[in-house]
């Protein structure tokens, strides 16, 4: 018995747990103390009373009931609330975790699990040289999406340990702060601009040991091939609310691993996240345009995004031109490219830069004295009951953010037979090269849902100056924008790849040629075409892209990924407040749409451009919203937590304040402002 005289008689015992590996010490240690005794007080004591010879420097004290770290080792035991019946552990903050890259690989790290996972992504990104880190965020995958998955491998064990990328002697996986990672702001690694690999000086940062050249290349180079049976055993979305399972799972970014519920040595999905892609650069972004096209042809194959069966030929073709790419260099030596040939390379490739919509602002003003129009004879298509299409041709002006459409050309003068507004529509292209079809369906926000209009265009180049026009109408701006051209030619460029035709050479190539067509297309496609008639087909469209570099492949399968109308939706199942139903919620990069569960038409469409706040009753869950012109919204969201939604909307406004201009430096405090909340 220890008397209160000896301790005084306000101290009391509290158990603490001690997470060391050391055999013969025990784990529990019991100490005397008081409430005004400070954290880091508390660790000294503990740590003198174990008496063992190691550095403590990386361990924190983890309140187990609480589920909170006690980082503020100035603060006192009372002033964090900590009583007697506290259970603390005493534990190392960094810990082993693995990662399924987009690339479908798995990487084991150490990460910080006391850091918020805004910046222990941040870190990640650090050690596998993925510049821009903000796109991206930790994926814990949702019960649905394993279902599948569980049934199918009863039988089949974990995958093997030599599967797995270990870097562990990373240096900012070592935790300790003064380690750059990969890439520093004095020193930036440096890939080969055509092949996408890194250069010698590059190979250095990854590890000291014989495989840092395999490692450097997993990360940055795309080797993956999938078998029909491989992707029979992974989750595929066959309607939005599975889709809506995708995204379930992300983890707050405000929050701590450990506060989230993530063990040591759990698995996560590193995922992008946002879809503004910004300053992709090939001579310092190869690890990132491979993952976003790991990322992209991934969500293609399993037909998570969904696209049409000339698009879909399109996407195998540059899958298949990477991969014959990738065989032909690998013979040649990397010395025999020249700088000028590099140089060439990189203005072509710089044509190709995803930029962030109202990221770099250009220094020329519109003017606005003469705002370029279009005006020409477009067919005019209004869907009618019992299936018929009611299909008149009009002269049609294209004027600021309106069409107006007239009877005829000199009528134009004249009132217009209707005038519509385009700013905050949904723009989706209804294209079949081959038919010769180029449509443009307008769906426009009225008072009662959307007004669907469609126009029918007669040639390629008529069909990408007014699908440009209505692509950035549908943003608030003018053809005098000076994106304007830059997506006119980005519309030609995706039309010329699918506008293919069947050489003699290429016809008679299929028998000689080695490619496993199923590894190219999602499995809809292996079931309806035989794969003879598959190999002959992807041929076909290889044809257009023959020509294209390694990392030119990537890019451009990138590019048409953004072309397609779902690009970048994320789905969640709510509930509108007043609605009896229902409804699915598309986040995006620059507006939120309404679609019908049952039906998947948009129901309405609202951009984040026109909103005036968002908050979040945490009380009951519910997400409210309010735009211009006394709009306002409010839901609860039934297939994830509020909180995801409120950070998907909170995180694209902070990408949208990034500039060119600025350093790479995030203001990790406003993305908190605007993602965080107040729980």
């Amino acid at each position: 018995m220890v008397s209160s005289t000896e301790y005084g008689s306000h101290t009391w015992e509290l158990s603490l747990t001690v997470d060391h590996q050391h055999e013969g010490v025990e784990k529990v240690q019991v100490l005397h103390i008081t409430g005004d005794l400070h954290v880091g007080g508390l660790m000294l004591k503990l740590v003198e009373k174990i008496e063992i010879a190691q550095d403590w420097s990386d361990y924190a004290f983890w309140w187990e009931q609480k589920k909170c770290w006690l980082l503020k080792t100035h603060w006192t035991l009372d002033k964090y609330g900590v009583q007697a019946d506290a259970k603390l552990i005493f534990t190392a903050q960094h810990k082993m975790l693995r990662l399924r890259l987009p690339n479908m690989k798995t990487v084991r790290l150490k990460v910080s699990f006391s850091s918020m996972v805004f910046r222990a992504v941040s870190d990640i990104c650090k050690m596998l040289n993925i510049r821009r880190s903000e796109e991206l965020s930790l994926l814990k995958q949702s019960e649905g999406t394993l279902k599948k998955k569980k049934k199918k491998d009863k039988n089949s064990k974990e995958p093997a340990t030599e599967d797995i990328l270990n870097l562990s002697n990373s240096p900012v996986s070592s935790g300790l702060p003064g380690n750059a990672g990969l890439y520093s702001k004095t020193m930036t690694p440096v890939y080969d601009p055509v092949s996408g690999s890194p250069a010698s000086s590059t190979i250095t940062w990854f590890s000291d040991g014989s495989s840092t050249e395999q490692n450097c290349s997993i990360l940055a180079l795309s080797h993956s091939t999938c078998s029909p049976e491989m992707l029979a055993e992974m989750y595929q979305p066959r309607t939005l609310a599975d889709k809506a399972k995708l995204n379930a799972g992300w983890l707050d970014s405000s929050r701590s691993l450990m506060e989230q519920g993530v063990a040591e040595e759990d698995l996560l999905l590193l995922r992008f996240k946002y879809y503004t892609f910004f300053d992709l650069n090939p001579k310092y972004d190869a690890v990132r345009i491979n993952q976003i096209y790991e990322q992209a042809r991934w969500a293609i194959l399993l037909e998570e995004i969904d696209c049409t069966e000339e698009e879909m030929l399109i996407f195998a073709a540059l899958q298949a031109q990477y991969h014959v790419s990738k065989l032909s260099l690998s013979s040649e030596t990397q010395d025999s490219i020249c700088e000028s040939e590099v140089d060439e390379v990189e203005a072509a490739l710089s044509n190709l830069e995803v930029t962030l919509e109202g990221g770099n602002k250009s220094n020329i003003l519109e003017d606005i004295t003469d705002i370029p129009k279009l005006a020409d004879n477009l067919k005019l298509v209004r869907p009618k009951k019992l299936a018929l299409k009611a299909i008149k041709t009009y002269w049609f002006v294209f004027r600021d953010t309106s069409i107006s459409y007239f009877k005829n050309k000199e009528s134009a003068l004249g009132e217009p037979v209707e005038k519509l507004n385009l700013k905050g529509c949904e723009v989706v292209p209804d294209v079949n090269v081959a038919a010769k079809k180029f449509g443009i369906k307008l769906l426009i926000p009225v008072a009662d849902g959307m007004n669907e209009v469609y126009l029918r265009c007669d040639n390629e180049d008529q069909y990408a100056r007014w699908m440009a026009a209505c692509v950035l109408a549908s943003k608030g701006k003018t053809m005098a924008d000076s994106s304007y051209q830059q997506e006119v030619q980005k519309i030609l460029s995706f039309l010329q790849m699918k506008n293919w035709t069947m050489s003699s050479q290429a016809a008679s190539e299929p028998e000689n040629v080695d490619m496993k067509p199923e590894c190219f297309v999602s499995p809809r496609y292996t079931k309806k075409f035989k794969s003879k008639q598959l190999t002959a087909r992807i041929l076909e469209a290889h044809q257009n892209v023959s020509q294209m570099s390694l990392v030119e492949a990537k890019l451009r399968f990138i590019q048409a990924w953004q072309s397609l109308p779902e690009f970048g939706l994320s789905y969640y199942i709510v509930r509108f407040k007043g609605s009896k139903k229902d409804d699915v919620l598309g986040v995006s990069y620059n507006r939120l749409i309404r679609i019908d569960m049952a039906t998947g038409d948009p129901i309405t469409t609202w951009r984040f451009s026109n909103m005036k706040q968002w908050n979040v009753n945490w009380e009951i869950r519910q997400v409210a919203i309010e735009f211009d012109q006394n709009v306002s919204i409010a839901f609860t969201c039934l297939s994830a937590d509020c909180k995801i939604i409120h950070e998907y909307i909170g995180g694209y406004i902070f990408l949208s304040t990034r500039s060119k201009d600025h350093n790479e430096t995030l203001d990790e405090e406003l993305f908190h402002k605007l993602t965080g909340g107040q729980e």
